[in-house]
């Protein structure tokens, strides 16, 4: 159970994130519990849906990023992030279940993508503390300075959703993946 309240309506939530909320459910069809919870701080809503869709608009398309939010997400031990990307790794970016079993395993089967998500695992673990050998092996499949950029924004947005549904145990509103254990 969460502990934190999620606004069961939009209308539910405050008067500043129901906007935001409405754009949400026009662009996805539903409001899912993350957004509904982190609406109880519209400005924290705000800040996540605007560095989201300013993501959204870079140059790693959505199975980059579906990778490395699998390998970030189960670094970090969160089953709704986990839940979600699943859900959308396959629907959305079309990985399928092998893929999805080596990013979540801090790989992929794609080498160039191997490269960048053994890079978001080695950032995540490392809190950012990784070497010139790391970014050269990234440099060296092909990822350019912008992209090297993205990828760790995506690390950075994943882990500040992992936190908060772990922090605030977010009821996962998805199909149910769990972490693996330790």
């Amino acid at each position: 159970m969460s502990r934190i309240s999620t606004p069961a309506t939009i209308a539910d939530a405050p008067a500043a994130a129901q906007p935001v909320l409405e754009a949400v459910k026009k662009q996805i069809g539903v409001v899912p519990n993350m957004f509904r919870s982190i609406a109880n701080s519209p400005a924290v809503l705000d800040a996540y849906t605007g560095f989201s869709g300013a993501l959204g608009k870079g140059r790693l398309a959505a199975a980059p990023r579906e990778r490395i939010a699998l390998a970030v997400g189960e670094f970090n031990g969160c089953d709704y992030c986990l839940s979600v990307h699943t859900y959308i790794g396959k629907n959305l970016a079309k990985l399928d279940d092998a893929e999805i079993t080596a990013n979540r395993s801090g790989a992929s089967n794609d080498p160039r993508a191997d490269a960048a998500v053994r890079f978001a695992v080695k950032v995540a673990r490392n809190r950012g503390q990784v070497g010139n050998d790391d970014l050269q092996a990234v440099k060296l499949a092909g990822y350019d300075d912008s992209e090297l950029l993205e990828i760790v924004a995506h690390i950075a947005i994943n882990v500040f959703t992992n936190y908060v549904n772990e922090v605030f145990k977010t009821d996962i509103d998805f199909p149910v993946v769990t972490r693996r254990a330790a």
